[in-house]
């Protein structure tokens, strides 16, 4: 449980992630115990509780709250047969990290150096082989109740092949595997 909690904190495209990895729990929790009234409702209230205290959180605070978790576990190489089946841990018990996948909303893929003039004109653009294959996220993620996360870190990682895909992409154009070009 140690290593899917790490996992989940470290394969987070961005520090809000973490909100919207433990509102996936949240919606987990709440279609267990739909069926009772009670119960439900207070599993609503914690929702309302986090989005009361963490909804309207900085990018630099969750920042802060993810890097405190990663510097917590850091340390922590438990090996996870799930894991391990599915190719995102190494033996050593470290995570694979693959240099390919989703970008955050709002970004573009790694490939791309925009040059600026101390004015803050673009001056140049100059490119690199990133040598990845990288999809864009088409919205942010929601914090709305049952909202889409546009994520699947914090569902059941036991029903999907990789715990670390996202529901809402499409592919990014591929950079080529060429020397650095300038473009001016």
């Amino acid at each position: 449980m140690t290593m899917a909690f790490k996992y989940q904190v470290a394969m987070s495209l961005t520090p809000r992630d973490v909100l919207l990895v433990t509102l996936n729990h949240i919606d987990a929790i709440q279609s267990f115990v739909a069926e009772s009234p009670v119960i439900s409702g207070h599993v609503d209230n914690v929702y309302q509780l986090l989005i009361t205290n963490y909804g309207k959180l900085s990018i630099g605070e969750f920042q802060l709250i993810r890097q405190t978790l990663l510097n917590f576990f850091q340390d922590m190489h438990i090996r996870v047969s799930i894991f391990l089946k599915d190719k995102v841990q190494n033996s050593n018990g470290r995570f694979a990290i693959s240099t390919a996948g989703m970008v955050p909303y709002g970004s573009e893929p790694p490939g791309i150096i925009r040059m600026f003039s101390t004015e803050g004109e673009h001056v140049k653009t100059a490119s690199f082989p990133s040598g990845g294959n990288y999809t864009y996220s088409m919205q942010q993620g929601s914090i709305e109740l049952q909202g889409n996360r546009c994520t699947q870190l914090g569902t059941n990682m036991y029903a999907m092949n990789k715990p670390f895909e996202t529901t809402i992409s499409v592919p990014a154009p591929q950079q080529p595997m060429s020397m650095v070009r300038e473009h001016e």
